[in-house]
């Protein structure tokens, strides 16, 4: 594996003790919230072991922000909504520094398209925002994301330092067959996804400028 990319996905051991990744809403806190689609595809694994961080990791990659960002999305670190259908998913991790210290009250901000492929662009279904803990870590409840013509299946994130410079990034996911004719696609942003039975897990570290 590129040593950037294990840096990247740098998750403290502190994180998995103290925040279970489990999707909430439905009884039992491993049911998902909404409704269960198709597997959107990928290969059934469990998330890497952690692996070590060093001082001097280099930032996360920039990428375009698209046409479909709307500002002032509200607070929350779960967007799903009553009835809104797609394969639950929960995406976590650590917003780090290039000194490989995690930062607190990092800003993340959210969007992506529902599981037809399509955006809200009038109001905030899959749209929010939310800031890291005392220690960098951040948890954000969604849905996989479905796929439209051009691009492959990903997320959208701003990222921000408090006072610091904003990250305007993409997530995507591993396996996806339009990983590969997607121009904007870059490895380096693929999350580690756990896709076991019908819950899908991921984990992204952003690395910020701080």
């Amino acid at each position: 594996m590129d040593e950037r990319l294990s840096r990247r996905r740098f998750l403290e051991l502190s994180a998995t003790a103290t925040i279970p990744i489990v999707l909430g809403g439905c009884g039992e806190q491993d049911e998902p919230t909404g409704t269960a689609g198709e597997d959107p595809g990928g290969t059934d694994r469990r998330l890497a072991p952690t692996p070590a961080c060093d001082d001097g990791d280099e930032p996360t990659v920039e990428q375009t922000e698209g046409p479909f960002f709307t500002p002032s999305s509200p607070e929350r670190s779960s967007v799903l909504a009553p009835g809104l259908e797609g394969v639950a998913l929960v995406v976590s991790g650590t917003v780090l520094s290039t000194a490989c210290e995690p930062i607190a009250g990092a800003m993340l901000d959210f969007w992506q398209a529902n599981a037809s492929g399509e955006y809200d662009n009038v109001g905030f279904t899959l749209r929010g925002h939310q800031f890291a803990d005392s220690k960098g870590r951040y948890r954000l409840e969604t849905i996989v994301p479905g796929v439209y013509t051009g691009r492959t299946r990903h997320i959208h994130v701003k990222a921000q330092p408090e006072d610091g410079t904003v990250l305007t990034t993409q997530l995507y996911f591993p396996g996806e067959p339009g990983n590969d004719t997607d121009a904007i696609f870059d490895p380096r942003l693929v999350m580690d996804v756990d896709t076991a039975g019908s819950k899908r897990r991921a984990r992204f570290d952003f690395v910020l400028e701080a």
